[in-house]
């Protein structure tokens, strides 16, 4: 056992500023400085335990910014932390002092050179930038981690990441040819493999370098066969500094010795990685378990096999799953079982890989349930499991918590099975439960416990397991971390894990390149305590949580809700999905799902981001939320921003004068409702002489042009229209706002399309509404009154079972989820929500009616809110019983988004969105390809981008009947 460091005599958690410093680093800088609470809210904590308030936030444009900020970093004494992506799960990139941003501008790839198969990179490199460059090469960076679409290069290099297909390609330190770095002092350098006559040159400089290399040199003639002992034999050995790169056998490479330092020695300006040869074709083997134990236990049998990776799955990781996504294809992809391998091999063309698949499949014989996969969309849906198992598994489907802490120790493979038997156990013993799956390939494993970080008790009760934990991974030859680096919830650990001399000996690597302890300090050598600046312990709730929405996930509680975001970042994603918008076209954190709830937890303690319910930095964070409820899905822990915002909006102007465009926008079904009744004279004022001053007066963009309101209802119609077919199915057709008032030749041709398909259908006598309109800006007691009247209103229809078809998606998910938000308890919302369907979902079981063979072609864009809470199996099946060829574009949101485009000062980013991947497409479809958009706001902001009409689905659908 080792003494537990003196709390009273570790590191401050926050460093204060010398006067003008703020001032002088700006006047520095090409890049930003920010020093404002909200920025240091956003950069207090990374996807760990832990919080740290940083002093500032800087954002180098290049390295003389870097040098430049170092240089008075040093002068003032103000430590500093590299930031990539702020992923890191051990709590390696949050500091006390200055945080540097590398991924906002150092972003830049400098070559890709095949022939030498290298990549020269800046440290903000994305890993999926880097994979997309090299790929026409038939090139690949070895070590992909999980966080892959977001991490970066610095970050990898700081943490010695290691991910899917280190069986195959190693961790990073195994892929790094040179580093530029720069040290503490302002020394610039670049570092690699050091010859002996090289190493002999340079240690008789007289200079910094020759010290550094005289103290390094020194340290490995003295601790050399220390370290050859007392190592771990493992090849995910991730825990500590990689003195073993200093050895003569292993060529002396500085630049691999810094790697997983987590920027504690030297800060990376620039490196030149290997790429490795990637296969043409890969194939997936999946094998199905009794339990976890085993699968660990044939680990072995199948390392020997040319696998280009081996991970495992939990039946615990996949119930996850199942209860949050029950439609997902991934779950019908697994042989029978309890735990899972998947085995993934490759080869130049079809045949060898299919060959290599057998091979494996032959090894396993009758010891496991096996299917093969070659189809990439079934291995995707697999991998989609696997690599957001650190959000799935957060939390289960009983609704508890699950955190990192011990997440990724590492032990040789041949002991893999015996070590989880233990683990587990040890989990009994602590009265703790974890979920387990990681790279068994490697016997490296990844799992969140349900610890209770909440109390003091429970963070006493955190330390003895973590304690017992890395005594129980010691005494199987492994390793604390076999991935993400040691950072503050491991450095602690490392002396149960390496005898006293090897701890010296990294404290004197350290030593070596920032004698000042200026970079990163308390990590990995004088520790900081692993059970200290616990942010759920050291930032409570300091004002009441509880929530007018119920937050049916969360028990009406927005702690708890704002705890849901553990930063693994999924909503840096720039590309695919919905999740999020105003983060691509800004790529500023505060701006990202994962910066919201960071802000909305700082502002329930209240000690950082002043104001409570009335602050202006989570205001301001929320107003480029589209609402568009894409993290509700895409985010693999459910943060359901939209939901929050609206929360938020609510309590924010409590008793006070809202925005303008809360009454022109949020009251937009009351204004349109007096429109209807002379529709010309509204649309010749709306885009007349004085529509400016009626935008300005409304608080609407100046750069968007008003909506028509069409010349007759879809009501109106439908109460004049003589001709009507009895009998059949009846159903009510809901006659949204949007439909109503701007396209009602929609609900014209969902009439036509049911009353052919047998339906008898009726529509409201009286003007009905969801409430969105209220809802998203935040005024809920309004919306409450407006979706119970609605529900009372459809009460004799929907008892009497007949289904609600909505054709606007995003008032159809109101209606079926948010509905229930606003008014739980209401049996008549209740009813309504449960009768409620999509015009798809009621059509597609008729296809059959209908079906017709065609050579159209379509674009669709999909509305977020279908995409996120709807589904869309039943559209695309609708869509190909039409005969047309639908390409479902995977093209983010419109960037419209109800009222968020026509509001003052979003208009840029509204169209930032939609210019991303949207609009590119619809403008290079062929001639006569169809862009279909049932959303309104969707077709709205193709007509006012583009010269294309949009249709919907329901005029398709008339179409193939007629």
């Amino acid at each position: 056992m080792t003494a537990t460091p003196d709390r009273a005599t570790a590191q401050p958690t926050t460093t204060h500023l010398p006067q003008d410093f703020a001032a002088e680093l700006r006047g520095a800088l090409d890049g930003q400085a920010r020093f404002d609470p909200g920025t240091r809210a956003l950069y207090s904590t990374d996807a760990s335990n832990y919080r740290r308030v940083p002093v500032g936030v800087v954002y180098p444009r290049h390295a003389d910014d870097v040098a430049a900020t170092v240089a008075l970093a040093r002068e003032h004494g103000v430590p500093i932390t590299g930031r990539g992506a702020g992923t890191s799960i051990a709590g390696n990139a949050c500091g006390s002092g200055l945080v540097l941003d590398f991924a906002r501008h150092m972003n830049r790839i400098s070559e890709i050179d095949p022939q030498a198969r290298t990549a020269t990179v800046e440290p903000g490199v994305v890993l999926d930038t880097l994979q997309a460059a090299a790929k026409p090469h038939g090139l690949a960076f070895g070590p992909d981690p999980s966080t892959h679409s977001r991490c970066t290069l610095g970050g990898m290099i700081g943490n010695n990441s290691c991910g899917t297909h280190s069986v195959a390609w190693g961790k990073t330190v195994d892929n790094v040819r040179s580093l530029d770095v720069l040290l503490s002092d302002g020394t610039r350098l670049q570092v690699g493999p050091t010859a002996p006559a090289e190493l002999d040159a340079l240690c008789a400089r007289g200079d910094r370098v020759g010290r550094l290399y005289q103290q390094l040199r020194n340290l490995r003639d003295e601790t050399g066969e220390l370290v050859r002992g007392s190592f771990p034999d493992l090849t995910r050995r991730v825990s500590g500094y990689n003195l073993d790169q200093l050895l003569p056998e292993n060529g002396f490479h500085l630049a691999r010795a810094l790697v997983g330092t987590e920027g504690s020695c030297a800060t990376v300006l620039g490196a030149t990685v290997d790429l490795a040869e990637t296969p043409a074709v890969r194939t997936m083997i999946v094998l199905g378990f009794d339990d976890s134990y085993a699968a660990a236990d044939q680990v072995t049998r199948l390392r020997g096999l040319g696998a280009l990776a081996i991970e495992g799955l939990s039946a615990e990781l996949v119930d996850v799953v199942r209860a949050r996504n029950p439609e997902s294809p991934a779950l019908r992809l697994l042989p029978g079982g309890r735990s899972w391998l998947l085995v993934e091999v490759g080869g130049a063309e079809p045949g060898e890989a299919e060959a290599a698949a057998e091979k494996v499949r032959s090894a396993m014989g009758s010891r496991a349930e096996s299917v093969v996969h070659t189809d990439p969309a079934r291995m995707g849906a697999l991998w989609k499991i696997r690599e957001e198992g650190s959000g799935y598994s957060t939390r289960m489907s009983d609704g508890s918590e699950r955190w990192s802490g011990w997440e990724d120790a590492a032990v040789p493979p041949e002991h893999l099975g015996s070590y989880l038997r233990e683990f587990d156990q040890l989990l009994e013993r602590h009265g703790r439960k974890g979920v387990t799956y990681g790279h068994y390939g490697d016997g490296c494993i990844h799992v969140r416990i349900d610890f209770d970080l909440l109390t003091g008790g429970g963070a006493q009760n955190y330390r003895e397991f973590m304690e017992a934990a890395a005594d129980l991974v010691v005494s199987h030859g492994g390793s604390v971390s076999g991935e993400h680096g040691d950072g503050q919830a491991r450095s602690e650990l490392l002396a149960r894990m390496y005898p006293a001399e090897v701890i010296s000996a990294f404290e004197r690597f350290k030593f070596a390149f920032d004698p000042d302890d200026l970079l990163n300090p308390g990590q990995i050598v004088r520790p900081r305590p692993l059970d200290s600046d616990l942010r759920l312990l050291v930032a409570p709730p300091n004002i009441p949580t509880r929530t007018t929405l119920a937050l049916h996930a969360d028990d009406g509680d927005l702690a708890p809700a704002s705890r849901r975001c553990v930063g693994m970042g999924k909503c840096l994603n720039t590309t695919g999905g919905v999740m999020c918008p105003s983060y691509r076209a800004t790529k500023e954190e505060k701006h990202s799902t994962r910066g919201r709830a960071h802000l909305l937890f700082e502002m329930l303690n209240g000690s950082l981001i002043k104001g409570g319910w009335r602050s202006e930095e989570v205001h301001d964070a929320l107003d480029l939320c589209l609402s568009c409820k894409g993290c509700k899905t895409d985010c693999p822990v459910g943060v359901d921003m939209a939901t929050y915002k609206a929360e938020f909006l609510h309590q924010h102007y409590r008793g006070r004068v809202r925005p303008a465009a809360h009454y022109s926008m949020g009251f937009l079904p009351l204004w349109l409702a007096l429109g209807q009744y002379a529709p010309g004279a509204a649309n010749r004022v709306l885009s007349g002489p004085i529509a400016s001053l009626i935008k300005r007066i409304g608080g609407i963009a100046a750069e968007r042009d008003m909506p028509a309101l069409a010349g007759r209802t879809l009501r109106s119609w439908w109460r004049q229209r003589e001709h009507r077919p009895a009998g059949g199915d009846r159903v009510v057709l809901f006659p949204d706002t949007f439909t109503n008032h701007f396209d009602p030749h929609i609900g014209r041709d969902a009439v036509l399309a049911l009353e052919k398909l047998g339906s008898s259908v009726e529509i409201p006598r009286s003007q009905v509404c969801c409430g969105l309109t209220w809802a998203s800006t935040g005024q809920l007691d309004i919306a409450r009154r407006v979706v119970r009247r609605t529900a009372r209103l459809l009460r004799p229809q929907v008892r009497s079972g007949l289904p609600v078809v909505g054709l606007e998606p995003s008032c159809t998910a109101f209606l079926r989820n948010d509905a229930l938000e606003l008014a739980p308890e209401d049996p008549d919302v209740r009813a309504l929500a449960e009768a409620t369907e999509t015009f798809a979902e009621h059509v597609e079981p008729t296809r059959s009616r209908w079906e017709r063979s065609g050579d159209g072609k379509a674009l669709v864009q999909q509305h977020c809110h279908q995409y996120s809470e709807l589904g869309f199996d039943a559209d695309r099946s609708a869509l190909a019983a039409t005969g047309t060829d639908a390409q479902v574009l995977d093209a983010g949101c419109c960037g419209l988004a109800g009222n968020f485009g026509f509001e003052r000062g979003h208009y840029d980013v509204s169209m930032a969105c939609a210019e991303q991947a949207l609009l590119p497409a619809v403008r290079q479809a062929e001639p006569g390809t169809e862009v279909v958009a049932d959303g309104f706001s969707c077709r709205l902001q193709i007509r006012q981008a583009t010269e294309t009409e949009p249709v919907h689905l329901a005029t398709l659908v008339r179409r193939a009947l007629d």
